[in-house]
């Protein structure tokens, strides 16, 4: 074994803690020594401002990048579904580790009622923000952003009726309460609930040793999630749910993919059912399929409402 200390950089949050964490106990288990060195993003210190006004893709990703490029770590642990789907040149993807939770929760304050009524709940994502009001077109949503800590903080100061979070989140670091609900009616963000490990091109001994961390049936649902977002131009902002899940018995990918206009009223969705020999195509026909049935010109409209 090689003895180069394997250097982990992460956003300094619980939540990218616990990840890098859990990358790190894997590749010290296979004989690794490893560093973890935590840098602040962009994403978490701008909290008052919408993704989408950012105009960024890649906010929560951008800032370890430049850190990889200039040779400060070796390595990054991300949320994948906060990866933009074009890395920059020079850093490839190593490893994506078996997928937890894909759902997405409401986390709500002990009363439903609200669902029956008027009610108000909070999310950062315009994804979540535009299949609530497909599904609820009377509720008010606010914008919550921040780390998962300081969003559920933020739900408990506020008299807001719930907000949406990503079960797997809330799950890794036991912050999910008992008071919530699953909203298996909502599509998840492409490759939710899967971590990604990304490293430089021309560092083959890091990427070996990432590549046994490779967990290879949420690697293709994830590509598959990833091109049909990146097909439809979505980047981080527009709404778009994508979902691939393997059926091991019979050897099939069942893919769920949504293009939704941001005040929900519009929603364009596609479901298939394939054999997995067919999986690299996937996404992208999906996609095409949604461009070609009215998503081309709802494409159009999503990004003239976000120039505004």
């Amino acid at each position: 074994m090689v003895n180069k200390t394997i250097r982990i950089g992460t956003r300094d949050s619980e939540l990218a803690l616990w990840q890098a964490h859990t990358v790190q106990k894997q590749l010290n288990d296979l004989g690794y020594k490893t560093e973890i060195i935590a840098v602040k993003s962009q994403g978490d210190i701008i909290l008052d401002k919408p993704l989408y006004e950012l105009g960024i893709t890649g906010i929560f990703t951008k800032t370890l990048d430049i850190a990889m490029i200039n040779g400060q770590v070796d390595i990054a642990v991300h949320s994948m579904k906060d990866v933009p789907t074009a890395l920059p040149i020079g850093i490839v993807q190593a490893a994506v580790l078996k997928r937890a939770n894909v759902l997405d929760i409401l986390v709500h304050k002990g009363n439903l009622d609200f669902l029956e009524n008027e009610g108000t709940i909070a999310t950062g994502s315009l994804r979540r923000q535009a299949q609530w009001w497909n599904k609820y077109p009377k509720h008010k949503v606010v914008d919550l952003r921040g780390n998962v800590n300081t969003r559920m903080q933020k739900l408990n100061d506020n008299d807001w009726n719930g907000a949406v979070f990503a079960a797997a989140g809330l799950e890794r670091i036991n912050l999910k309460p008992e008071s919530f609900i699953d909203l298996d009616w909502m599509i998840p963000a492409p490759a939710q609930g899967a971590m990604v490990v990304v490293a430089m091109a021309n560092d083959n001994f890091t990427i070996d040793a990432l590549s046994q961390l490779n967990h290879i049936e949420t690697e293709i649902c994830t590509y598959i999630e990833r091109q049909f977002l990146k097909t439809l131009e979505g980047g981080c902002t527009a709404p778009i749910g994508a979902l691939a899940k393997y059926n091991e018995p019979n050897d099939t990918i069942e893919f769920e993919g949504v293009l939704l206009s941001i005040d929900g009223k519009q929603k364009l969705e596609i479901s298939k059912k394939v054999d997995i020999s067919e999986w690299k195509k996937l996404g992208f026909s999906c996609a095409k399929e949604i461009l070609e049935n009215g998503g081309n010109e709802l494409m159009i409209e999503i990004k003239k409402q976000l120039k505004k």
